[in-house]
């Protein structure tokens, strides 16, 4: 695997914003390249100032919504049976596929948005979205908004850990998982005061 990550970084540094979108799309079609390493890395290229914040964002996202509409329409058209007999030639483990499955049986088309924030499940579940017809425009939607906040703080985490990116390779998902959910906290209360400090200085200017 680590021949193939230094494949990929030096893909992403060659090609920077087409090949975030490729191998973003590629993970979302269940293939094993770790977000975070495509991400963590595209963050650190925006740290140091050889990518855009929006630029990668809008790569990874486009990238991201490509491979899961791909996944979602072989699930659709293949069924389960077709997975599991061709889904080892593409490196899809059946057990990932049964933690996905029993994530939608479990919560439905809710699990297409939420799942999309968690390791694992947020790549396969496109699969049992499409054994099951969901409606392509509900799976659009949720996977747009399920995908975009982690897309966007996956970013920031590389953009924050700077040169020190990789921990979030050598810590694994959880840990990258928790590290994102503290940066979606000190967004969110930077936010809160920025907003109280507006209404302060808006109330002031209406005396």
């Amino acid at each position: 695997m680590e021949q193939f990550s230094t494949m990929f970084l030096d893909f992403i540094a060659a090609w920077g914003y087409v090949a975030v979108a490729v191998l973003m799309a590629a993970e979302n079609a269940c293939i094993p390249i770790p977000s975070e390493l495509i991400l963590g890395f595209a963050g650190y290229l925006i740290f140091s100032d050889q990518m855009t914040f929006m630029g990668a964002l809008t790569a990874g996202m486009i990238g991201g919504m490509a491979g899961s509409i791909f996944a979602y329409v072989v699930g659709h058209k293949g069924g389960r049976s077709f997975v599991d007999k061709y889904g080892h030639y593409f490196f899809i483990k059946k057990s990932h596929v049964d933690i996905a499955q029993n994530w939608f049986d479990k919560y439905g088309l809710k699990a297409v948005f939420f799942s999309r924030m968690l390791p694992v499940v947020r790549t396969f579940i496109s699969l049992p979205a499409g054994f099951a017809h969901v409606d392509m425009k509900k799976f659009l939607t949720l996977t747009f908004a399920g995908s975009l906040p982690w897309t966007a703080l996956i970013l920031l985490a590389g953009m924050m850990l700077g040169k020190s990116w990789q921990i979030m390779l050598k810590i694994g998902h959880e840990a990258s998982l928790a590290f994102v959910a503290i940066c979606a906290v000190v967004i969110v209360v930077m936010y809160i005061r920025y907003r109280r400090k507006k209404n302060v200085r808006e109330d002031l200017d209406n005396v």
